[in-house]
Parts: structure tokens; sequence; C-alpha cells
């Protein structure tokens, strides 16, 4: 079967394609690349490998500058990443347009019918037997652990590294979202010559709330991403001709129907929820006839509010053409439908290839389509095209900010032409007695606030002119300027005129500045709202909620900083990792200003931290030097770790307080400490070992003993010393000895199935463990008769079990292929227990399982019937 499929897929892949003319920005875009990675002429590739970054607007082509950079490099290995199962599809067919010949193959979970003819597999061993021995060969993974995880394995077993690693929409691998992604940049899980990082969104900033963060931060010149090859900011893109301008549209609504749902039950109630939607729908059409909008995305985060959307829009587009038929269209020509994550990817394909479409019911129907509304949750997300959309609504922007700006990407996708206009659409809820101009404090703001964060993340130039109050909101030719009420929905149809205020103040700085002045005249007519707004009002929220979060919170910085250093009589900033100001009356109060400090430190160090910044700090007495104060940051998060836990044995993924990789940390110190061990008994051997290098002095070892006396085992893994002190505290707490596995599960670990291995693998342990597990557990043996290497039926599904219990863990969900081979640590012996044939032959002997048995299955969402027939 792989053979057939995969020379279809070599067929597809290596037919003659036409050349496609790269544009200017992506041939420059190529060279750059090259120039990066190609490596010194008849040099040596560094350990780490060869890294650049590709930063460039979002529907400017950054797929064609990898295809040809992989051509150019005459790279015959190459792994593709991406964040989902549809763009993996998109991006395979798109390398195969772009020209790359050569087998192509998918790592994830897509059968043949879902993945375009690209033969996909999750079973490490048969991707190894697929591509080793192939000349050239293209393969698409996800980020996701069935991606990565299984590409792990499959280097593990002998899977060769890579030419060229592309790592496609990689904010998501920085920041918060590098802790669960982060293996693609490491050599020693999936290893490559040369690496490819691309964005369109190098920072992503999270500006609701208190204390702004950092939630994607791809830093220039950063070990882990490298040097910046080639950047098109969003404002050059569109100034070239290369991606479509847009503008933001506001609709203010006001509806009588939700008042009365709001007065009478709360917010979250499914009568709030309907009125809302109503009033959307009706002011989304309004909308899209007023405003030309042909295609439309709308974007929820509830499943049941994307499909109630999708199955409004045709009775209110009927009511509409009833009151109105000269301005509406009749409910026919309206098409509407929604997707979401659990659509097969088929079936998204057919509804996307709809929503293209000119006309209503099919190829060969003759009514054109006046609209097309197409709603989604977290399902058409990075990089999936989606024909050309002309608006995208933001029907509800609860999700986080890196979901919101990929929504806001999908409405800048759109290719350049005369009169094509990007819309974003937000929506604006106003109290029954609520002024427009309480722009700055209202709640009814907030989604605009997110929408204008996402755009900075796009287009920080543009976004941050909108705060000069000297901006106009522009006007565009031909506009109606009147207001329309729509019974229910009081939707305004175009700006006021906008007042003269502010409009001597020329930009004097911006004379002569080309590129300064374009900007401000993008801003000028970026902004739309569907009544009048007092333009200085409108900068103001633009300063104080979308670019002044970050700001501010820069300034209440300094304050503590400032007042740490006179409360500690001068000198430098050393401060302790989890130092949070005082509360009080004075500046600063409440900041957690050891955190922050460490956050300026690794701006400082990946060079992003702008020089005015630097020298306030300087002035403050900032300790620069990440190796002066590591060591403070690192046991101030580690006893607040081992408070919450217990003990001091965090698995290498383990993260503390603030996002800190306590882990890596314990890990690093780890090896430290064995080392300063070794090299000690070769000194006593009399061999000569330099003292201190690499070496983790007495002082500090003597600090982590005080935390938990058993931090560094020496003889057994750090995972078997993690479940014994686990099960000890539990039997010195008055519990009972488990016996089985699912009988205790602490922190994430199956003590029961640990003590089961300990008794059935007890000749493999080392005298001290058996002492350890005699004397204070009580732990013997199993009876001789179970020590013949077979383990009893018992053993055996709690092994199996216990495989489960990891994969769920892991994966968030047990629906593992039935070739599937999970690999569980006993004893630190690495066992692999087929757990996709178990799974297969306990759905077969269900009626026979024990009721226990059957629950431990069910809690972890276990499917009695088969995925697939």
């Amino acid at each position: 079967m792989f053979t057939r499929c995969l020379c279809i897929a070599e067929q597809k892949a290596g037919l003659r394609m036409p050349h496609i003319e790269l544009r200017p920005h992506q041939s420059e875009a190529v060279d750059a690349v090259v120039n990066h990675l190609q490596g010194p002429p008849g040099g040596r590739i560094p350990p780490e490998g060869l890294r650049t970054q590709v930063i460039a607007a979002t529907g400017s082509g950054k797929t064609l500058i990898a295809v040809e950079s992989a051509r150019r490099l005459s790279a015959r290995r190459v792994l593709v990443l991406v964040p989902t199962l549809d763009l993996l599809t998109q991006m395979a067919g798109a390398w195969r347009r772009g020209g790359r010949r050569g087998a192509m193959v998918g790592v994830c979970d897509l059968g043949p019918e879902e993945s375009d003819g690209i033969p996909c597999t999750t079973d490490p061993d048969e991707l190894l037997s697929w591509v080793q021995d192939l000349e050239q060969v293209t393969v698409f993974a996800t980020y996701a652990a069935v991606g990565l995880g299984k590409l792990q394995r499959a280097h593990e077993a002998g899977l060769p590294v890579w030419d060229l690693m592309i790592v496609d929409e990689a904010h998501r691998t920085s920041g918060d979202g590098m802790k669960p992604w982060a293996a693609v940049h490491h050599q020693a899980r999936i290893p490559a010559v040369r690496r490819l990082y691309m964005t369109a969104t190098p920072r992503v900033w999270e500006a609701e709330g208190e204390q702004p963060r950092l939630v994607a931060s791809m830093d220039e010149d950063s070990p882990i991403f490298g040097p910046v090859a080639y950047k098109l900011k969003l404002s050059e893109a569109i100034q070239r001709g290369v991606v479509a301008p847009y503008q933001v549209l506001c609709l203010d609504i006001r509806d009588p129907d939700l008042y009365a749902a709001l007065a009478e039950e709360a917010g979250g109630s499914d009568r709030v929820r309907g009125a809302r939607l109503a009033a959307l729908q009706t002011g989304l059409l309004t909308a899209a006839e007023r405003e030309r909008l042909r295609r439309i995305l709308t974007f929820h985060s509830r499943v049941s509010e994307a499909e109630a959307m999708a199955r409004g829009v045709p009775s209110v587009a009927a009511r509409l053409a009833e009151d109105d038929p000269e301005a509406f269209p009749p409910a026919e020509r309206v098409w509407a439908n929604w997707l979401h994550g659990d659509h097969a990817p088929g079936y998204r394909r057919e509804v996307l290839a709809e929503f293209a479409s000119d006309f209503i019911g099919g190829v060969r129907s003759d009514i054109p389509a006046a609209v097309r509304v197409l709603s989604s949750v977290k399902v058409l997300g990075e990089g999936v095209d989606t024909a050309e959309c002309d608006a995208v609504a933001f029907c509800d922007a609860r999700g986080s900010m890196v979901d919101i700006v990929q929504m806001v990407g999908r409405a800048l996708r759109l290719s350049p032409g005369e009169g094509k206009l990007a819309s974003l659409v937000v929506p604006v809820f106003l109290g029954p007695d609520e002024d427009t101009d309480e722009i700055l404090t209202s709640d009814a703001y907030g989604t605009l606030a997110k929408v204008l964060g996402a755009l900075r993340a796009h287009d920080a130039d543009t976004i941050e002119a909108l705060a000069d109050p000297r901006q106009r909101s522009g006007r565009r030719t031909g506009d109606d300027e009147t207001q329309v009420p729509l019974s229910e929905v009081e939707l305004g149809a175009e700006l006021a005129e906008d007042q003269d205020q502010g409009a001597e103040d020329g930009p004097e700085a911006d004379e002569g500045a080309e590129d300064d002045v374009w900007v401000s005249q993008a801003a000028a007519g970026l902004l739309r709202f569907s009544s009048p707004r007092d333009p200085a009002l409108v900068a103001q929220f633009v300063s104080l909620r979308v670019i002044d979060p970050e700001k501010a919170y820069w300034r209440r910085g300094i304050a503590a900083a400032t007042r740490w250093r006179r409360e500690n009589g001068g000198g430098q900033l050393r401060v302790p990792y989890d130092y949070v100001m005082g509360e009080d009356e004075s500046a600063g109060s409440g900041f957690p200003l050891g955190r922050w400090l460490a956050d300026q430190r690794r701006y400082y160090n990946a060079g992003t931290l702008e020089a005015s910044r630097v020298a306030q700090l300087d002035a403050l007495g900032m300790v620069w030097s990440h190796h002066d104060v590591a060591w403070e940051e690192g046991l101030t998060v580690a006893r607040s770790w081992a408070a919450a836990h217990g003990h001091f044995l965090p698995p290498v993924n383990a993260v503390g307080d603030g996002g800190y990789p306590i882990g890596v940390w314990a890990k690093n110190r780890r090896a430290e400490a064995r080392r300063t061990w070794e090299n000690a008994e070769q000194r006593a051997a009399g061999e000569t070992v330099p003292v201190g290098a690499g070496e983790l002095p007495e002082s500090r070892m003597a600090a982590l003993e005080a935390i938990d006396p058993g931090w560094c085992p020496l003889g057994w893994t750090v995972a078997w010393q993690r479940c014994f002190t686990l099960t000890r505290t539990h039997v010195g707490a008055g519990g009972a000895l488990p016996e089985r596995a699912g009988e205790l599960l602490v922190q994430g670990e199956d003590l029961g199935a640990w003590a089961a291995a300990q008794r059935h693998g007890w000749d493999k342990l080392t005298p001290a463990q058996q002492w350890l597990l005699g004397s204070t557990l009580g732990l013997e043996p199993a009876a001789p008769g179970a020590q013949s290497g077979k383990l009893t039926a018992d053993g055996r599904w709690a092994l199996n079990l216990r495989a489960a219990r990891q994969y769920h863990a892991r994966e968030g969900h047990l629906r593992p292929g039935r070739k599937h081979i999970e690999r569980v640590d006993v004893d630190g012996e690495a066992v692999d227990i087929k757990l996709g044939m178990f799974l297969d032959n306990t759905r077969r002997r269900a009626d026979k399982l024990t009721p226990d048995r059957r629950s431990e299955l069910d809690q972890l969402g276990m499917r009695w019937q088969p995925d697939r027939t």
C-alpha cells in the first residue's frame, strides 16, 4: 500500500511544474537566506547547525521563499514543521506547485482520503523504513506531540540528519509557546544542518491586564533562531503592492432585545447569547451590503455559537430583504456555513471550496452569490488560505492573543489588486444610555483594543501612528454620509466628518521621511467608526489601551527598582527572582521586581532592549551578567518548587514561577554535581584534574541539599528517586503501600505501577535501592514464582495501563494507531509496550473486563468502538 501511495506522491512531486517567477521581494529573501545558510566555503558546520530567520508580512509568499531556498541550497532531505493538520496538507501542495521534486511524506494521523495522496504515518519505525533510503524526500509534520514526538523516536532509531528544517509560523515555538514545542530547536532531539525560521509576527504582546507580557518573542540574533536574513514589514509590503491595504470597521450596536435579556438573566445565559448573536447577524449583513463585503469569516470561541451564527444568517437575510428589497439581496443569494476542529479535513476543504465559489448551490448553479459568511472555531488559523476573503469579523475575542493575531492575518492574506481592501469588522456593543465618547473606559471597546493589539504584531508602525492625536480619520470617495436605523439594531454606515482640531499641526518631524509620511497617511484612513468619534479621544484610546500598557509596565518597573535601591542603601540591583515590592503607598508597590529585572536581562542579552532603557537601568546599578545572578534566581525558584511539591526532583520539562525552566536548571546543576564527585574521585586516585571547571561549589551543593537531600541521585535515575520520594511521603503520612497500577496517582506519577515494577524487577535493583525500599517502605520482592521474567496478568495490565496513562498525558487523547508502541521507563530501563494492539484487543473483549478495569480506561477517554473501519 505504501509503495503505491509513495509512487503517486513521487509522481505528483516529480511532475515538471511551470517555472514560478519569484517576485522581487521573494528573490531578495532567497538570496539572503542562501547567504546565511550556505556556510563558510570549505568550513565546518557548527554543532548547533546554521540558523536564520525570515520575517515577512502575511500573504507575502513565505512558502515560495522556503521552496526556492531549499532548491538553491541543494537540500535533499527537508523537514517542514507547521502548527496544524490543515496547514500541513496545504503546505505539501504548495511545495509541490513550487517545483519541489521527490517523495513527500506526512508525520500525522491523516488517512489517504484526507492527505491529498501523501502517505502518512505515526509509527517511527515505519517512517524510518519509508524515507531512510530515498534520494530526495520532503517530510511534513506538526509541532504537536504526534508530530514532534514521532520524529524524535525515529531519530533515536536511526533517522538521518535533515539537510534543511523549515519552521513555519515560528513564533509559536518562542515565548510561552516555546515550552511544549522546544524540541524543534535542539540538535539532540531533531538534528538538522540548517534551520530556517519563518513568521509574520515575531513579537506578540498580551496587552490586557496590569502586567503585559510578551507571549511570543523571536529575539533577533539569538542562538535559538539565528540572525534575521530578511525582513518585510506589513506597511512596506502594502506600500510595495505585495499585499492589500486594510481598514478596521467598528460597528456600533444598540439592541433592545439584548438589553432586556441582560436585565433579566446572567450575561452567559442562552437567551443573552442568542440576543447578542442576532444583533451581530443583523449588523454584519448590513455592513456587508454597505461596504460591499462578499466573503466574510466570523471567528468564535464556542462551537455552538459558530453553528448558531451560520444557521441564523439565512433567516436574518430574509427579514432584511423583506424590509428593504432594494438594499438587500434575496435570502437565496446569501450563503452561510461553519467549521470547527472536529470536522474532517476533506469536509473542511469542500466547505472552503464553496466559500470561494461565485455561485450558490454548486458548480452548475446559475444563482450568483451576494454574500458568503463562514463561521469557525480555531480551525482557520495559521497560514491556512481562505480563498481571498475580504473581511474578518471578530464576533468573540476571548481567545489568546496569538489566536487573535492569526485571525487578523486571515483578512490580510489578500492578493493585491485594484480596489481590494481588507476589512476587519469589530462589533461594539454599547449600553442603552452609553455615550460613544466613553471610549477610554468602556468595556464595550475591549475587543477593539485586542484587535488593534493583534494588528500591532503585524504592523507596529501604522498602529502606533494612530496614537498621534494629529491623525485625522479618513473618508473614502463616494461614501454615503447618512445613518440607517435597522429596526432593533441601530447601526450607522459611515464615519462622520472629521473634526478639524489639530489639523493645523503638521507632522514637522516627518518632513523628508517618505516612509513615515506613507505610514501616517495609511493610519489616517485605517480606523472607521459607525458614528462620530473625537479623534483626540481615539488617539488616547490607542495610546492608553493598546500601546501604553507595555510602556506603563516599564514605568512601574523603573519605579519599583528605584524604590528598592533607595530602601537597600544603593549599590547594584541584585534583587531576588521572587521578590515582589511590598504593599504601601510608595511607587512600585505590589510589583514583581525580581522577575521583571530577569526579563530585562534576557532582552538585553538578546540585543532587543532599547538603548534608552539600558541607560535608565544602568543609572540604577543594573546587573547585566546573567551568570552573576542566575544561581540566585534558580535557587529561589527551586525553593518555591520544592515547597509546592514536597521534593526537588522536577522533570526536565518542569516550569516554575513566572515560566522559569526549573527542570532544565536542576538538570544542569545535577550534571555539575556529578562532575564534581567524579573529579574528586579522580583526584583521590592521584590523577590531575583542573579545579572548578564545570563543577558545583561546595556552598551551592549544600544549599541544594538543604532543600532536598536526595535532589541528585547517583546510582539510579531521577524518575526513580521521584517515585520513591512520593511513595515514602504517602506511606509516612499513614497511607497504605499501593499494590497495583492506578491505585495511587501523585503529581502525574502512577505509584502503584511503580511499586509493582520494583517487586517484579527486584533483582535488577542496586543493593542501595533494595535497602531503601525495604527499610523505608517495607516493600519486598515478588514471590519466587513471579521472578521468571514474565509478569502476572495483573502485572501486565498494570504495565499496559501505565503506558496508556503516559500516552494520554502527553497526547491529550487515547487514540494511538494500531501499530503504536509506547516506551515506558521501568527501573531505569526502556520497555516497549504495544499500546495500540493492547487497546485494540481490549475493545474486542470489553464485555469480559471487570468494572474497575473498564473504569480505568474510561477515565482516559477510551473509545470502545474503532475509530475507522
